[in-house]
């Protein structure tokens, strides 16, 4: 009974959606390789020839200097949003905003192709110097618009989950992860960040800063502007003061209480999801080519079938599990990348040890490659 009240429904649900979130942005990424893959293909037949080493605009990958200022980039930001968050806080309501209703029509957009397909051809509609957009990218970004809007207008915490989702699964699957080196760099540097900014600022801003940042509300937009241009004081004065989605929040059962989770603990740990993703289904598609057995002879069948996101996205529940119990313990925040890092990376490193992949995976494990296997075991 001790461990059933350490993690109540919110725990439950937040596991559930976190886990949810990263597995839908793994595949949303790997679905976005395959068809960069067609393109580069359709291109290289029209063309005459191949560029192996073209890839989308649209995609972020992250390098070892971008992976090690990382964490002082955020700690910078941190801090003006802890010093200036009254300054700050509209522009920053309105651009994060914009950033979640692109996000969001990003993560409804299967969905809108799926219920646009019978009715409408995916001929592009033309709209001037905005660009050429489908019947069904339309749809997803206006029940976006329409989503962000109610938000603003109700501040409801479930809306505000909504475009958080959102996020979780466009970063996840618009920025990459190359090499095993560069995930170690990034998740060692942000538990780092993590650690120090939850357990010590308090002892040099006299505040958590990290707590603070994260819960604080902001004003919003449409009071502000009512203030501004003197609408009357009935105009835009019932609105509420929002609280950003760059968290998941859950209340519990009895309503006592939220659990949150921010969605850097979810963007970071999917990265390194998404890159065993891929790399399992390139090691796949070079075994599949090879025809030859994988792995070194001294490791048993039942551990070259087990693959490695699997085992990151086992050692995920297992750390956010940690990290529940250990807040419910303490009664305070916890970093969760402190419980995440090491039960992610330990098992990733140590199977790819055994498996004898740790120094292809270490260093760009990826090339070109002329084959496109669209199916993945999971």
């Amino acid at each position: 009974s001790r461990a059933y009240s350490l993690v109540d429904s919110s725990q439950v649900s937040t596991f559930l959606i976190s886990i949810l979130l990263i597995v839908y942005g793994s595949f949303r990424s790997l679905n976005m390789d395959f068809e960069n893959q067609d393109k580069e293909k359709d291109n290289s037949s029209t063309a005459g020839s191949f560029n192996g080493n073209s890839t989308n605009n649209s995609i972020q990958t992250i390098d070892s200097t971008q992976a090690l200022f990382l964490p002082i980039g955020a700690s910078v930001s941190l801090l003006v949003m802890f010093f200036f968050f009254d300054s700050v806080q509209v522009v920053f309501t309105i651009c994060t905003a914009v950033l979640a209703t692109i996000a969001f029509a990003f993560l409804l957009l299967p969905m809108c192709q799926y219920l646009t397909r019978p009715c409408s051809p995916q001929n592009k509609i033309s709209f001037g110097c905005c660009g050429r957009f489908t019947a069904a990218e339309l749809l997803s970004f206006s029940l976006s618009v329409m989503l962000v809007l109610i938000w603003v207008l109700t501040g409801h915490w479930l809306l505000m989950d909504a475009l958080a989702m959102g996020l979780c699964v466009a970063m996840i699957a618009f920025v990459r992860l190359p090499s095993l080196k560069v995930s170690c760099l990034l998740l060692s540097g942000l538990l780092i960040y993590d650690v120090f900014w939850v357990f010590f600022s308090a002892y040099i801003f006299n505040s958590n800063v990290m707590v603070k940042v994260a819960t604080q509300p902001a004003d919003n937009p449409l009071d502000v502007l009512s203030r501004k241009l003197h609408l009357g004081p009935n105009v835009g004065r019932d609105v509420p003061r929002l609280s950003l989605p760059g968290k998941l929040v859950f209340p519990s059962s009895t309503g006592s209480h939220f659990s949150m989770l921010g969605i850097g603990d979810i963007v970071m740990p999917g990265l390194l999801l998404c890159f065993v993703l891929r790399y399992d289904n390139y090691k796949k598609q070079a075994n599949s080519d090879s025809c030859s057995a994988p792995g070194p002879g001294n490791i048993s069948g039942r551990m070259q079938k087990v693959s490695y996101f699997h085992c990151t996205l086992i050692g995920y529940f297992v750390g956010l599990l940690t990290a529940t119990v250990a807040s419910r313990i303490h009664r305070a925040a916890q970093p969760a990348l402190l419980y995440l890092v090491p039960f992610t990376l330990l098992p990733l490193l140590t199977m790819a040890y055994l498996k004898g992949d740790l120094r292809r995976m270490w260093s760009e494990p990826f090339h070109s490659k002329s084959s496109s296997s669209r199916f993945l075991e999971v």
